[in-house]
C-alpha cells in the first residue's frame, strides 16, 4: 500500500512540473486569395494559431491581431500562397514563414515563434483543379 502511495504521488508531482504549454493567439476567418495566371481564382479561408515567444502573452498579442491580419492579408496579395494546380488550399508553410516575417515589426524579434494553419476552407470547392 505504501509504495502505490508513493507511485500515486511522484506523478502527480511530475504532471504538475511538466511546462505549460506556451501562449498562442488564434486568428479566424482569414480570407486569403489564390491567384494564378494573374488572376485571382478563389478565396481560402483560413484559422491560425500563432504560438507566442517567451514572455509574450495572449493579453499582450490581442491588440496587435489586426496588425496581424494586415501583413498576412498584404502578403498573400504580393507574393500569393497558391499551391500550383490547386485552387482550393493555400502554402501552409510560405505563409507560416511570412507570417513569422511580419511578427518582427509588429511585435518585436521573437514574438511568434510559431504558425499553425488549424483550418483551410475554401469559398469555391467545386470546378477547380486539384493535383489531389
Amino acid at each position: 500500500m505504501t509504495n502505490a502511495v508513493a507511485k500515486a504521488s511522484s506523478a502527480s508531482a511530475s504532471s504538475s512540473d511538466a511546462p505549460a504549454a506556451p501562449a498562442a493567439l488564434s486568428i479566424a476567418g482569414l480570407g486569403l486569395p489564390v491567384i494564378e495566371g494573374g488572376r485571382l481564382r478563389n478565396y481560402v479561408f483560413v484559422s491560425l494559431r500563432l504560438e507566442l515567444g517567451v514572455g509574450k502573452t495572449v493579453e499582450q498579442m490581442r491588440p496587435k491581431e489586426a496588425f496581424f491580419r494586415d501583413a498576412i492579408v498584404r502578403a498573400a496579395h504580393k507574393t500569393p500562397f497558391t499551391v500550383a494546380g490547386d485552387w482550393t488550399r493555400l502554402d501552409e508553410r510560405a505563409l507560416s514563414a511570412a507570417l513569422i516575417s511580419a511578427s518582427t515589426a509588429i511585435a518585436g524579434r521573437g514574438s511568434v515563434l510559431r504558425v499553425e494553419v488549424v483550418a483551410q476552407n475554401p469559398r469555391r470547392r467545386t470546378g477547380m483543379p486539384t493535383t489531389r
